[in-house]
């Protein structure tokens, strides 16, 4: 009997021996194209060397210092090279040991942010309806998905939540037209209802992630949600825990829209999961801003580690090695496939994202979008086919009303080759194929 207690109750899970590539090998020799990079997670590719010679190298020099009282060379020279790439100007970076953990920072960042300009009352944050933004009671607070909340709502509702960017079932009467000013409009209507001197920050992920399916936004929605955030003094916290490190097939989902956030955070991606790390990233301003106050009261016993530093560096200088253009590529032509491929099958109400970060949604009736009921199970049951043909895939229930609601997403190394892109398009449309 197992002594471990499982992320998911009542499952029976392959022991995972090996990994390289795209590819992971269970313990009976089977091997899995993994088409979802875990959760959206490996970007890099399984087992490369110069990443796990990294980490090796680290752990040779210094093991654990405490960040009040040493920085380390790994930590300074890789908050030097990622802040030449982050969407901000003069960023500052708080390393962390995951999203979650960068999303609670961000939120402090905020808050001190407006104590530091004597705006004390400034604590509300808003967020989105259908987002996730991490299983930390804040990052909770801020999520608005709402079956992940249901079992701790006694411990919530310190945040606000407006719209969701989602054009495939937007909440704009006019949609497709002017869906950015509508979400805006009422984002700066929910701010002048409390009061510009009581909100704090508004938190999003320029993609929607998980709990939308790789949801892009309309081209006018961040532009427009900038704005208004700037109008009111509102710190701007992009979530790019799992858009960041070239996913969208940019460096950062903010930079499609070319939208410079107050505070940037990243995980996931950050080592493309080798070891547990994350940051929050401020601008300067608001890092400066910040400096000049009563202080940062945060802190972490794994912050500013000196592996995950390291880790995150070897990923860095790999992804630059062309990797980010090779998820824009190979991203669009898998999502022109699945388009294709899909076109004609009845479960299938959209394909949509940006580069190798794509969401298919599926649906009971494409003309009324009805969604399955949650009883039917449909994204399990693509799941296990998939699993059975040797494909693993990304999945999220619930987004239409809290509990109907079926996702589908795929998120593979971008590393992954031809020939392998053309076997995850294959698989994949013949899971979605097996409900219809």
């Amino acid at each position: 009997m197992s002594r471990v207690f499982p992320r998911v109750l009542g499952r029976a899970l392959p022991v995972a021996v090996s990994a390289r590539g795209v590819w992971i090998t269970d313990a009976d020799g089977r091997r899995y194209l993994d088409g979802a990079g875990g959760a959206i997670v490996v970007n890099v590719g399984h087992g490369v060397a110069s990443v796990i010679d990294a980490i090796s190298e680290q752990l040779g020099r210094t093991q654990y210092v405490h960040p009040t009282v040493f920085t380390t060379e790994a930590v300074e020279s890789y908050a030097g090279e990622v802040a030449a790439i982050l969407p901000m100007e003069d960023a500052r970076v708080f390393p962390v040991s995951g999203g979650s953990e960068a999303v609670e920072t961000a939120l402090k960042m905020a808050r001190a942010y407006h104590l530091a300009k004597g705006q004390g009352g400034r604590s509300i944050v808003i967020g989105r309806r259908n987002s996730y933004h991490g299983n930390t009671l804040g990052a909770l607070d801020v999520s608005g998905k709402a079956p992940l909340r249901k079992p701790y709502t006694p411990w919530l509702g310190r945040s606000l939540h407006v719209s969701a960017a989602y054009e495939f079932r937007c909440e704009n009467p006019q949609h497709p037209h002017g869906c950015g000013a509508w979400q805006a409009a009422e984002l700066d209507k929910m701010i002048a209802s409390y009061g510009a001197d009581t909100v704090a920050a508004f938190v999003a992920e320029p993609v929607a992630g998980a709990t939308l399916g790789a949801a892009v936004p309309a081209d006018d929605y961040w532009p427009a949600i900038a704005e208004v955030c700037r109008r009111h003094d509102v710190v701007l916290i992009a979530d790019e825990v799992m858009t960041g490190f070239g996913r969208t097939g940019s460096w950062f989902g903010m930079d499609h829209w070319g939208v410079q956030p107050d505070i940037l955070t990243a995980g996931k991606g950050t080592t493309s999961g080798y070891v547990p790390f994350g940051f929050a990233a401020a601008s300067g301003r608001v890092h400066e801003t910040i400096a000049g106050g009563p202080g940062f009261v945060h802190g972490f016993t794994w912050s500013h580690h000196a592996l995950g530093a390291a880790a995150g560096l070897a990923v860095l200088r790999e992804l630059k090695a062309g990797l980010v253009d090779r998820s824009r590529e190979v991203g669009a032509r898998l999502l022109d496939g699945l388009r294709t491929e899909l076109a004609d099958a009845p479960t299938v109400g959209d394909v949509r994202g940006l580069g190798l970060m794509i969401g298919i949604e599926l649906v009971r009736d494409r003309e009324t979008t009805e969604p399955y009921p949650r009883s039917a199970g449909v994204a399990e049951r693509i799941l296990q086919v998939a699993r059975e043909s040797g494909l693993l895939l990304y999945s999220s229930t619930g987004h239409v009303d809290g509990t109907n609601g079926d996702l589908v997403m795929l998120g593979p190394p971008f590393s992954i080759s031809d020939d392998e892109a053309a076997l995850l398009l294959e698989r994949t449309t013949a899971a979605v194929r097996s409900v219809s």
